[in-house]
């Protein structure tokens, strides 16, 4: 079948990417098509039922096609590799959707590139799923993501720790360019690269800025705003990356690579699951600090663009790196208002939040639920037993309750207005742990998969109150606790 390709990246010069066609497995079986998205993107349906477990395994590349496979560095966990690039992923094209907005199309498994550095090029399928429910969750949720358009199995075992079955994943992305893509042109001194590269990114995510009277100041800046707001949405959600390596920082501000994520349960800033993130370098409060480092290292690629003297350069680049700083916290303060409810702004509402996180860790809270039960109180003064509850000695909660509601009687929302408004940014569900695992483990261990779809139904309306999935809303008891999560390869 055709898909309406309209490929720009395979364009560029030849040292951006390597040419790569998937590698064709056993016995394809179609997991999960995701068919809103397939229609959205303009895709037939119909066909891609009676042909995904092929398209999408890499068995049938469709016609229109240029797989490829990008080329990139990046700083993993601080240290710099000159070379990683797309090591199990390949890009099919780009197609432009029914609103004009060009993606991505990836699969994301299928077979060994140039890069996989002595990797199989393979994906395990709980991985596979982790990354399918997680991206559909943070598109629901609001969140600017990669997004899942299908997940196939292929009939073929990958080999880690233990023998697992192999899947292969689709992925759905404005680009995949990420901080690291301007590293390994910046890391050969390779100007022109970066030139090219810049002049791309404008092009496709950024094209104001085509009239700029500095036009690569002004991407540094639009990017590090983008990522900004990003972070600061993770952090209203409780959201932990896991991996913020260069390499996993995208130019277009999107969420990209859902390996060793999770989402908090217990409110603690300092909260790492990632099994390779042995010191907590990108631990839950620590990634606002990190987006900063990381546009610190795109930066560093564009000085010879922004300025031909290399003193001038530093100086504007450093001035967006400060400004950073002020956007998070701008963005991150709005965002906590709206999830306390304060449409208007005071100079006391900064130390009203802290004053209730610190609360939150202190009786170790859950994060969603507090905020969401909040949200009730806001329309309903019999939701303080629930609200109160949700902290391990309920009374420590009446101060700040006391503070909170002094704070709103100067705010001109209505009670209704307020709660309607709160619930919209205070989710009732999101992917718990524990529930993302036991999926994984009924698919791995049993070939079940009723446990990924009864999630994907759940996560896919997170702010609505979902009476038969009430359970979805619970955090873990203490034997389902998921205290570390692990990255896919």
């Amino acid at each position: 079948m055709a898909f309406p390709f309209d490929n720009s990246y395979v364009g560029l010069p030849e040292r951006f990417f390597a040419p790569q066609a998937p590698t064709p497995v056993t016995e394809p079986w179609l997991i999960k098509l995701n068919e809103p998205l397939a229609a959205e993107l303009g895709l037939d349906v119909e066909a891609l039922r009676r042909d995904g477990a092929a398209i999408f395994s890499g068995n049938l590349v469709p016609e229109g096609a240029e797989p490829l496979a990008m080329a990139y560095a990046g700083h993993q966990f601080g240290g710099f590799s000159p070379q990683l690039g797309d090591g199990r992923a390949i890009l099919l094209g780009e197609v432009v959707d029914r609103n004009g907005k060009r993606f991505d199309i990836q699969l994301k498994g299928a077979g060994p590139t140039p890069f996989s550095r002595r990797g199989d090029g393979r994906a395990a399928i709980g991985p596979v799923l982790r990354e399918y429910i997680i991206s559909e969750a943070m598109f629901a949720l609001g969140i600017p993501a990669t997004r899942a358009l299908a997940a196939v199995t292929t009939g073929e075992p990958v080999y880690r720790e233990e023998v697992l079955p192999g899947a292969v994943f689709t992925r759905v992305a404005a680009s995949h360019i990420r901080v690291g893509t301007f590293q390994y042109f910046a890391a050969r001194g390779d100007t022109d690269g970066v030139r090219a590269l810049a002049d791309y990114v404008i092009d496709r995510h950024y094209p104001a800025l085509k009239e700029a009277e500095e036009p690569y100041l002004a991407l540094f800046s639009a990017i590090s705003e983008r990522q900004a707001a990003l972070i600061a949405r993770w952090l209203h959600i409780g959201f932990i990356h896991g991996v913020m390596n260069t390499d996993n920082m995208t130019v277009s501000g999107e969420t990209i690579d859902f390996g060793p994520c999770a989402f908090m349960d217990a409110y603690n800033p300092a909260t790492v699951f990632s099994s390779i993130d042995q010191h907590g370098r990108y631990a839950y409060a620590n990634q606002p600090a990190i987006g900063q480092w990381n546009l610190a290292r795109l930066g560093e690629t564009l000085l010879p663009l922004i300025d031909a003297e290399p003193d001038k350069a530093v100086d504007k680049a450093n001035a967006v790196i400060r400004a950073y700083g002020e956007r998070f916290q701008a963005a991150w303060l709005a965002g906590m208002r709206d999830k306390i409810g304060l449409a208007g702004e005071e100079d006391g509402d900064l130390d009203l939040v802290q004053a209730l996180l610190s609360l939150m860790q202190a009786q170790g809270a859950d994060f969603t639920l507090v905020f969401r039960r909040l949200s009730d109180l806001a329309g309903n003064d019999d939701a303080e037993p629930a609200f109160a509850g949700s902290f391990r000695e309920p009374e420590t909660c009446r101060p700040w309750l006391a503070q909170w509601r002094e704070r709103l009687s100067r705010d001109p929302q209505t009670a209704g207005e307020r709660a309607i408004a709160m619930r919209s940014v205070n989710p009732a569900f999101i992917p718990r742990n524990h529930r993302v695992e036991q999926a994984i483990e009924a698919a791995v261990e049993n070939g079940d998969f009723s446990l990924f779809e009864a999630l994907l139904t759940v996560l896919s309306k997170p702010y609505e109150d979902q009476p038969e999935f009430a359970a979805y809303m619970e955090p873990p008891k203490p034997e389902e606790r998921v205290l570390q999560t692990f990255c896919g390869t």
